[in-house]
């Protein structure tokens, strides 16, 4: 016997629903790892006491890091930027 829909139930695709949420969830995991180690890597350098070849390849590793922390936060920014971008529009129609 086939299974019913329920009627109740979103009409959004299975796919779309279930995998929003853990994509947001994948990104904010992936920033908030690369900002830890972002931070472990500033404070090591800090300490001065690595030998240059260490240095560099921190450094290195450390660009990359904040490079891709830039681009999360550039692409939150404009996720909210677009989400209040509607509201902003209909205050501006307001006199």
């Amino acid at each position: 016997m086939p299974k019913r829909a329920d009627p109740v139930a979103p009409s959004l695709p299975l796919d779309v629903a279930a995998d929003a949420t853990p994509v947001a969830d994948d990104a904010v995991a992936r920033f908030e790892q690369e900002m830890q180690e972002l931070e472990s890597i500033v404070s090591q350098m800090e300490k001065g006491e690595l030998r240059l070849e260490d240095s560099l390849r921190l450094f290195e590793r450390g660009t990359q890091l904040a490079r891709s922390c830039r681009r999360s936060l550039d692409t939150a920014e404009l996720k909210v930027r677009t989400l209040l971008g509607d509201d902003a529009n209909a205050d501006a129609d307001t006199p």
